[in-house]
């Protein structure tokens, strides 16, 4: 992943200078914090000693300027305010860009915009699932549409000014990316980067001399976290979404994801319970990850025949309510 000049020349001076401490034995590096609601962790392995928590904070500070949708004062919700003098930043390019190519690629099953209707479905923890007015879904499906959203000389256009746009579907996995990019411009051969579940790694857990060792969730509705599956992963990024914990249920007892089907504007009644996906970067494998949910399974498989650089790991439920997995692309096996 490549920025614009002078994002790089910050990163690779002020980072390098501010960040480093010599020394001759060999390290393993481990910094925590918090991002975007969630946790990070990034641990190294070398034979100096840095001090990274700073860096990536500042990281942290800048994407949430471009793209936090819970900050008024951010690019993406002046933005989404109607403010059309915004110019945005490589951060935002960036993740546009990819939005808009997987939003092609997927025909529209990953969409941005999405979320006005995630919204007046009111999705969160607790509550269940309400009726909305037909006409109401079908005035807020207008807005509805990454192709009616352009680019242009870094100012964003947009055809409704009433859409709303929302990159926390690629945007963790963005960060992570960053965070591995800044790794890379110390000249660390051997990391691995995690911000919410969500994990790039480059080389091997040389301490232990073995590959990177990845933890794939369990679909567990009690909000306990357990993980049946442990797979090696090198050099690449891998990103989960699940229904399991963003879920209402109706009055049958029926369960709907939060995932909002863009075509019909309604919630999707799915037995696909998580996905797990691996490709070269993050902000991929996460966007793929919430396009394979919304697909479902069968679309999905289809998809994944002629797209054999994506790996993935899908965890449902059978008819009779077992549940049931599936790696395509030579997912990597515990």
């Amino acid at each position: 992943m490549r920025y614009t000049k002078y994002l790089w020349l910050f990163i690779a001076v002020f980072y390098l200078i501010g960040c480093k401490n010599k020394s001759n034995e060999l390290f393993v590096n481990t910094t925590i914090g918090e991002a975007f609601g969630t946790t990070y962790s990034v641990k190294f392995i070398d034979n100096q000693q840095y001090n990274v928590a700073s860096c990536l904070d500042s990281i942290v500070e800048q994407i949430n300027i471009s793209m936090s949708t819970y900050q008024t004062d951010s690019d993406i919700s002046k933005i989404n305010a109607g403010d059309s003098t915004v110019v945005v930043d490589a951060h935002f390019q960036k993740v546009f860009e990819t939005a808009k190519t997987i939003h092609k690629q997927t025909n529209g099953a990953f969409d941005p915009t999405i979320g006005i209707l995630v919204n007046a479905w009111d999705f969160g923890p607790s509550g269940s699932v309400v009726s909305l007015d037909s006409l109401k879904i079908d005035s807020l499906l207008q807005l509805v549409g990454l192709e009616n959203v352009e680019l242009v000389d870094n100012k964003v256009h947009k055809r409704f000014k009433n859409t709303f746009l929302d990159f926390n579907a690629l945007a963790k996995g963005y960060a992570v990316d960053v965070f591995a990019d800044y790794m890379e411009s110390l000249k660390l051969d051997n990391f691995l980067v995690e911000i919410g579940g969500e994990i790039r790694v480059k080389g091997r857990n040389v301490y232990k001399n073995k590959p990177w060792t990845i933890g794939v969730e369990d679909p567990n509705f009690d909000y306990t976290q357990s993980y049946s599956k442990v797979i090696p992963l090198t050099n690449q990024a891998m990103a989960t979404s699940g229904s399991y914990r963003k879920f209402k249920l109706d009055s049958d007892g029926n369960r709907y994801a939060h995932i909002i089907n863009a075509n019909t504007g309604y919630p999707l009644k799915s037995n696909l319970l998580s996905v797990s996906v691996i490709a070269d970067t993050c902000m991929e494998a996460d966007a793929y990850a919430t396009a394979f949910m919304s697909m479902g399974l069968y679309r999905s498989k289809n998809y994944l025949k002629s797209n054999k650089d994506l790996k993935a790991f899908f965890i449902y439920e059978s008819t009779n309510g077992l549940l049931r997995t599936l790696s395509v692309n030579d997912f990597p096996e515990s």
